[in-house]
């Protein structure tokens, strides 16, 4: 999967053609569609890969306490991830399937959903965060992880316009001095 994921990641789901993504995997257009059935259960699997491999915090994590410097550290994990040599730049949830042909809304949806889900997991545990009194009581947990969801993207957005991973821990960095502010 991972030979899959990282094509996706590197052409975005329209750019990825079966030829493409075939040669990367080293099989055949009759095995890709026998294994998968179509291009779009591919992309669904890969977004699995992704997602399981880089872009989800992982639930201990985000249960431990100190949500707010989890977030923080996460952040800055997040900005090496996106700059790093090893990987396409950016993220794939973020940047794989932003805009589409109609034809593709289905497929643009499965990494919607993910970056709302992603969203979501922030969010309850930001509410939990502030049931704890961890955060201050006028803090807004749902304005706080769009907060995250918005930094994420734009850091992967500009992971692949060629920010280097310096410019995007300092960023990752003023967006953990915001989040330490929430502080009770």
């Amino acid at each position: 999967m991972a030979k899959a994921g990282e094509t996706f990641w590197r052409l975005g789901y329209e750019g990825a053609s079966i030829v493409d993504l075939t040669g990367a995997m080293g099989i055949t257009p009759q095995s890709l569609y026998a294994a998968f059935g179509s291009k779009a259960e591919l992309y669904r699997e890969a977004l699995g890969w992704y997602g399981a491999a880089f872009a989800t915090l992982p639930d201990e994590r985000l249960a431990a306490p100190g949500a707010l410097d989890t977030l923080a550290e996460w952040l800055e994990v997040q900005a090496a991830l996106f700059t790093g040599p090893a990987h396409p730049p950016g993220c794939m949830i973020s940047t794989a399937m932003l805009a589409c042909a109609v034809e593709n809304d289905p497929v643009a949806r499965m990494a919607s959903d993910m970056r709302e889900a992603a969203v979501a997991r922030i969010r309850e545990r930001l509410e939990r965060a502030k049931a704890e009194g961890e955060l201050n009581p006028g803090a807004d947990p749902g304005a706080l992880a769009r907060f995250v969801g918005a930094i994420i993207q734009g850091m992967s957005v500009q992971a692949r316009d060629g920010a280097s991973e310096a410019d995007l821990v300092a960023v990752a960095r003023l967006a953990g001095e915001e989040l330490a502010r929430q502080r009770a």
